[in-house]
């Protein structure tokens, strides 16, 4: 007994010190104030892409000095973002490699990724740089890699997504909260369908005002029908999963429907215009503004998510267990990178770009209406595949 208690004091000694030493050797050491800080640093290279790309050109006497740029020509346009996302994304892998695993505060990898913010911003400049000096044939297979790069970021925030509606829905539907929140869960489902309605009804006026605007109307239509198939599957017997996830699913569903049809090219789009000249100018800004904040805002949360993808989740955290995962967060702001990229080419490195405008062209619109689809059908896959298997399971056994 006299044992146990002499161990018990010298673990709590032994952990009392360990907090001194971390506090002493760094005191700076802060994992959540730490993501924001990550945020605006995305958020700064993706403005900084978007200059080069719209502005760039002004800086072109500047360029002709860079050999890897075949006298400032290829440092513009979109081949400049490729290189400013280049560098913004080998940073986030260089903190993906080297914080990765870390699972206590003040490990050195935690104190890395939280602090010697100096040595980092010497570290992102010197990356930012570099890729000017790379040859335009080393950016052109960088621009092959990112769009698989840019995928599988989509389908990390498509998972996460998913899993968040999910978890919001269990949580909701627990013993404690069952009675309670029955009037608020009700709402929310009956508000979330009524705006997938109002949604769907307003893209046919404004985005299908004739017979003459045939793929709009399918996508339109597709998605009224994706929203009907997900609560059919939710509220079959066997799955019994309510109305909440299906139309929170419903909402994200009609957003990427709105999307892709906004990235529709200018002459090919059939909008009944509202808005003409000057304020359609400054249409364009504000959604380029909103899109840039979304970009950076999905990228954040989709980062901080890392409990979804874990194969073994431990429910006991103990207090000097990592917030998130660093690892995960920085794959995820590195494919990020890739990400905003292929949204300010639409795609396409060779595609030209009109001022304040993002993510506008074909390849844009199917890899949205692509990414609604995929979504709808990995909603429905959740809620039918455990009731298929345990269906093959009991036929088997029998």
């Amino acid at each position: 007994m006299e044992k146990a208690i002499k161990n018990s004091t010298m673990e709590r000694y032994a952990k009392l010190m360990r907090g001194t030493w971390c506090s002493q050797f760094y005191s700076g050491s802060n994992p959540w104030m730490a993501r924001y800080v990550y945020s605006f640093i995305f958020l700064i290279a993706t403005l900084l892409a978007w200059a080069v790309r719209d502005y760039g050109h002004n800086a072109l006497t500047t360029m002709k000095r860079l050999k890897g740029c075949e006298a400032g020509k290829e440092c513009l346009g979109t081949e400049g973002v490729l290189r400013v996302s280049l560098g913004c994304s080998i940073f986030y892998f260089v903190m993906f490699f080297s914080t990765a695993g870390t699972s206590k505060l003040c490990e050195a990898r935690e104190l890395w990724h939280s602090g010697w913010w100096s040595a980092k911003i010497v570290l992102l400049f010197g990356l930012t740089v570099l890729p000017f000096f790379v040859p335009s044939a080393v950016i052109r297979v960088y621009g092959e890699v990112a769009h698989f790069g840019a995928g599988v970021f989509l389908l990390i925030q498509l998972i996460s997504i998913i899993s968040f509606i999910t978890w919001l829905n269990d949580s909701w539907q627990s013993e404690k909260c069952a009675v309670r929140c029955h009037i608020h869960v009700m709402l929310l489902a009956t508000t979330a369908y009524i705006v997938c309605i109002l949604g769907i009804i307003l893209m046919y006026i404004w985005y299908a005002p004739d017979s003459s605007c045939l793929l709009n109307i399918f996508f339109i239509t597709w998605t009224l029908v994706l929203l009907q198939l997900m609560t059919s599957a939710s509220l079959h017997p066997k799955v019994n999963a309510g109305f909440l996830t299906p139309g929170l699913m419903g909402l994200y569903v009609v957003f990427l429907c709105w999307c892709a049809i906004r990235s529709e090219p200018p002459e090919t789009k059939c909008i009944k215009k509202a808005e003409a000249g000057n304020k359609e100018d400054w249409l364009n800004i504000i959604s380029f503004v909103v899109a840039v904040l979304t970009i950076v805002f999905a990228t954040f949360s989709t980062g901080i998510d890392s409990k979804c993808f874990q194969l073994k989740k431990d429910e006991t955290e103990a207090e000097d267990d990592v917030p998130y995962g660093f690892g995960f967060f920085h794959f995820v702001f590195a494919t990020g990178a890739m990400y905003f990229a292929m949204l300010l080419v639409s795609w396409n490195p060779h595609h030209t770009m009109r001022r304040w405008t993002i993510d506008v062209g074909w390849t844009s619109t199917w890899v949205r209406i692509v990414n609604e689809w995929l979504a709808a059908s990995l909603y429905i896959w959740m809620l039918v595949g455990p009731v298929l298997w345990k269906s093959r399971e009991t036929a088997e056994s029998v």
